[in-house]
This record gives C-alpha cells, sequence and structure tokens, in this order.
C-alpha cells in the first residue's frame, strides 16, 4: 500500500515538474518574441529619428550656404557703395571749386556791366523791372481781349451747357409726375391675383400693354409706369375691367387688353370729332382728327394738352378778330399746333418743327403749317398768323393755375429756403412768401448791426444760387428792427 502511494506520489511530481518546466519554456519563448518585437519597434523609432536630423542637417547647410551668399553679396554692395561714395564726395569738391570760380567770374562781369553802362546793379534791376511791367500790363489787357472774344463766340454753346445741366436738376421730379399712373384697389389681396402664379399675369399685362406694372407695399396701389399715356390709359381701364371681373388669367388678360385698345382708339377718335365741331374747324385730315383726340391724354407741367390747345385756338381767334385777320384760320392753327408733342412713332425733331411737317404732310395751308412751326422760333414767321399763335401759346401757358409743380416739392423748396436763411448766426425769424420768389429774414438787432445785414443778404443769396433749385430770381430781404419798450405806471 505504502509503495503505491509513494510510487503514485512519484508520478504525480514528475508530471508537474514536466508542466512547469514546459509552462516555463512557453513563457521564456512568448518573452523572447515580446523582446524582439520591442527591439525591432525601438531600431524603426532610431532610424526614423536619424533620417529627420539628417534631413534637417542638410536643410541647415543648405541655408547655411544661401546665408554665406547673401552675406558675400552684402559685402560687394558695401564695398560698391563706399567706393560710389567715395567717387560723390570727390565730384562736390570739384562742384564747389567749380561755383566759387564761377561767382568770381560773375563779380568781375557785374563790375565790368556797371563801367561799361554807367549804371549800378540796383538802377539796372529798377529799369528792368518797369520795362517788364509795362510789357506785362500790354499782354494782360491784350489777354483779357482775347478772352472777351472767346466768351462771346462760346456764349450760346455755355448757354446750352447750362440748360442742360438745369434739365438734369430738375428731370427726375417731371419725369415721375408725367411717367406713371396709380391705380387704386378695394384690398391688397387682390394684388396676388394680379401677380398670378409665378407672375404669369402681371408678365402678361405688360407683354400686352407694354407697361410696366409695379406691385409693391404701398396699401391698396398699383403703380402703372411707361412714358406712352395711351398706353397707361389703356393698362388702367384694363385693369379696372379685369378686377371687377374677377377672372384673371393670361388668355383673359389678352382679350381684355385687345378690347380696351379698340374702345380707346374709338374714344380718341370720337373726342377729336367732338373738339374739331365745338371749335368749328372743319375739313381737316382724319389722321390730325385722331392726333386731337390723343391730346387728351398728353399733360405738359400738369396742363392738359388739349385743354391747352383748346384755349390757345379761342385766344388766336380773338386776337385774329380784333387785328382785322381770318379768325377762323387763327383758330385751326391754335388748335394743330402741338401736334408734333402727340406722335405714333418717335421723331428727333423739336415738336413745333414736327408738326409743321404733319401738317404739311396731309395739305393744311403754308401759313398754318408756318404758325405751327414757329410758335417756338425754330423757323422764321412768315405770316401774320405766327405771332399771333406764339402770343397765344404764352398765354395760355403762363395762366395762374394752368401748369403746377408737385406739391410736396413746392413745400420742401419753401421749407428749405426757410431753414438755410436760419442756419445763419443771428437770424432770429424766416419767412418764404409770394410761392418762394422772396425771402424775409428777420434778425436780432443786439446781435447783428446795420454793417453787417447787408453782407448777410449777400451770403444767403450766394448759398440759395450756390445750393438750391428754384424758378426765376429769390429776393432775400434782411430786416433789423430796435424797438423801445416803456410802461407809464
Amino acid at each position: 500500500m505504502n509503495t503505491m502511494l509513494k510510487s503514485k506520489r512519484k508520478s504525480i511530481i514528475e508530471n508537474a515538474e514536466k508542466e512547469a518546466e514546459t509552462i516555463k519554456k512557453d513563457k521564456l519563448l512568448e518573452v523572447k518574441e515580446k523582446f524582439i518585437g520591442l527591439k525591432a519597434d525601438l531600431e524603426n523609432q532610431v532610424t526614423a529619428r536619424n533620417a529627420k536630423i539628417q534631413s534637417q542637417e542638410s536643410k541647415l547647410k543648405q541655408r547655411e550656404l544661401i546665408l554665406n551668399q547673401k552675406q558675400e553679396e552684402l559685402n560687394k554692395r558695401k564695398l560698391e557703395a563706399n567706393a560710389i561714395k567715395e567717387n560723390l564726395d570727390l565730384q562736390l569738391e570739384v562742384v564747389e571749386k567749380k561755383k566759387l570760380e564761377l561767382g568770381k567770374i560773375h563779380k568781375q562781369e557785374i563790375e565790368r556791366l556797371e563801367a561799361l553802362s554807367g549804371l549800378s546793379a540796383d538802377e539796372a534791376k529798377e529799369r528792368l523791372a518797369e520795362s517788364l511791367k509795362e510789357e506785362a500790363q500790354t499782354q494782360a489787357s491784350a489777354y483779357i481781349n482775347e478772352i472777351m472774344e472767346e466768351a462771346k463766340m462760346t456764349a450760346n454753346k455755355e448757354a446750352k451747357k447750362i440748360v442742360v445741366q438745369s434739365i438734369q436738376r430738375v428731370a427726375t421730379e417731371t419725369a415721375i409726375e408725367n411717367a406713371i399712373t396709380v391705380f387704386h384697389i378695394d384690398s391688397d389681396e387682390i394684388k396676388g391675383r394680379i401677380i398670378g402664379r409665378e407672375g404669369r399675369n402681371i408678365r402678361a399685362l405688360e407683354a400686352a400693354t407694354g407697361i410696366e406694372i409695379i406691385v409693391d407695399d404701398t396699401p391698396e396701389a398699383i403703380v402703372l409706369s411707361g412714358f406712352d399715356p395711351v398706353r397707361r390709359e389703356i393698362a388702367r381701364l384694363a385693369l379696372h375691367q379685369l378686377v371687377q371681373d374677377g377672372r384673371i388669367h393670361p388668355a383673359r388678360i389678352e382679350e381684355v387688353v385687345a378690347k380696351v385698345k379698340k374702345q380707346v382708339e374709338e374714344e380718341i377718335i370720337e373726342t377729336g370729332k367732338r373738339t374739331t365741331i365745338d371749335m368749328g374747324v372743319h375739313g381737316l385730315h382724319p389722321e390730325l382728327i385722331r392726333m386731337i383726340g390723343r391730346m387728351k391724354y398728353r399733360s405738359s407741367y400738369g396742363q392738359n394738352l388739349l385743354q391747352h390747345s383748346r384755349e390757345t385756338a379761342n385766344l388766336c381767334a380773338i386776337m385774329a378778330a380784333e387785328l382785322g385777320l381770318n379768325p377762323k384760320k387763327a383758330k385751326r392753327a391754335g388748335l394743330l399746333h402741338d401736334i408734333g408733342k402727340v406722335p405714333d412713332d418717335e421723331p428727333e425733331l423739336p415738336h413745333a418743327i414736327f408738326g409743321m411737317k404733319l401738317a404739311e404732310k396731309y395739305k393744311e395751308k403754308p401759313d398754318i403749317c408756318n404758325a405751327i412751326g414757329a410758335h417756338h422760333d425754330e423757323t422764321e414767321m412768315t405770316s401774320l398768323l405766327a405771332p399771333i399763335v406764339q402770343v397765344c401759346d404764352a398765354i395760355s401757358g403762363a395762366r395762374p393755375g394752368a401748369r403746377r409743380e408737385i406739391v410736396e416739392a413746392y413745400i420742401k423748396r419753401l421749407n428749405d429756403l426757410e431753414q438755410l436763411a436760419l442756419s445763419y448766426p443771428g437770424v432770429v425769424k424766416t419767412y418764404a412768401i409770394q410761392a418762394g420768389r422772396e425771402l424775409r429774414v428777420i434778425v436780432g438787432a443786439d446781435r447783428i448791426d446795420d454793417v453787417q445785414t447787408e453782407s448777410l443778404s449777400n451770403e444767403i443769396a450766394k448759398k440759395i444760387q450756390d445750393e438750391m433749385t428754384y424758378p426765376g430770381q429769390v429776393k432775400i430781404t434782411v430786416i433789423r428792427e430796435t424797438r423801445s419798450v416803456a410802461f407809464a405806471k
């Protein structure tokens, strides 16, 4: 039994020793493999670091070479600069010597000239100055005469330039006033229907009428913009019918615009016929009658062109009758004098000349054609009708209230006038009167004296000329008064 136990224990110990030996070998192998891997990693890292160090060393060597080259170049330039400096110093010394020599020679020459002429240098300068002064005065007077002659020759050109500049300063307000029509709507919901899906309705309207339709944030209003008043009227009437009908789509728009065009054309002809019958002017060409009808949709400075032509015709008839001329002819010329303002196309001619050519084309008599063409002095007057039409046209246009400017612009101009004068020290109150043609400026008596009031009026007038746009002339009156008040108690 004991022997068996001993042998068993021995075998267990042997097995354990074998297993231990096997585990030991495995662990040694594992450690060896790890060591080899770590060694390889370290070797790789060392190799990479060495390569990096070598590349950096090569870069440093290149930089060192470049720096050495630059240092050599700098040294060369420094040497060159020193050589140039030495050369300049030598040249300066030579120049100074030459200068001294020239000074001596100049002095000797002056002394020799003084001895020859018997005059000192100061006396010679005075005589030379007097002769130069006389010569300069002669040349200046000749130059002034030349400038005056040139001014006379270029006066017409300069005047035209000034007129063009004036037009540029006031053209914006005039264009806004004469190129738009405001179409009022009941609610802003209709704006969306007028625009249509993806803007197709508004595009169809613009294409059919030739008018720009502006739909913006303005409440209950749509702006129709275009220079042709007849087209604007067609667009306005077409929009009115479309909004009333409620059916707004491209096909319907084209149909309504075509219908309205026909209606407006018929109304133009009817207006022309009715006007000629009312005025007692007969035998006009149908095309001239149509142009008279088109005047209804045209305005000049806010004055309706048809109404202006009727007024001019009546005035011409009265004036011709008083002068013992033919009143019917005068009335005919007065009615037709502005037909050049309503052409179907856009001629490159003044409206008076174009109107004369139209009258000649439609077989009007020569004296009537001349009166139309000469009412703005653009052609020579050859009959007594011409000055009558010119004068009556001016009377109708100059009638108070006939022509207007935009109210907002008018009020702003008056306010600007008053504020401009108020900006000066010592001014207490300002009043723009007579529609902006006179400016009353009241100054404090304790702050400005009588001499200063005159200079103040001149300064204000100059500032108005430089900074403001105004018709005619503006009279500036500066008022300074002293009031002494006492009370009896």
